[in-house]
């Protein structure tokens, strides 16, 4: 499939790959917004954490927009991956099945 139905089936919540990636392992998914309230907060659940309140401050809450992630060939999780010329105008895009 070409980029366009590779984003869609991002949006759609499904992990994709390209056939010609040299390394083997290797996908994308679409990470969702986020909503958190502040470090500070009292609420029970998830909450921004120390590492980000440090940024931010412990009393701001944090929105985090969509953003890609790519799981990579040595198996780490890299936030913010962008697409190559080559990468948008391959045909080799494929859905990863779990």
């Amino acid at each position: 499939m070409n980029f366009g139905m590779a984003l869609e089936n991002l949006k759609n919540g499904h992990k994709v790959y390209r056939e010609g990636w040299n390394g083997k392992g290797m996908w994308l998914v679409l990470m969702p917004e986020l909503n958190l309230p502040p470090f500070s907060s009292q609420e029970p659940g998830a909450k921004v954490n120390d590492r980000t309140a440090k940024h931010i401050g412990v009393d701001t809450p944090l929105h985090c927009n969509p953003y890609i992630v790519m799981w990579t060939a040595d198996q780490k999780w890299q936030p913010g991956w962008l697409a190559s010329q080559t990468d948008m105008l391959a045909d080799d895009w494929l859905v990863l099945t779990d």
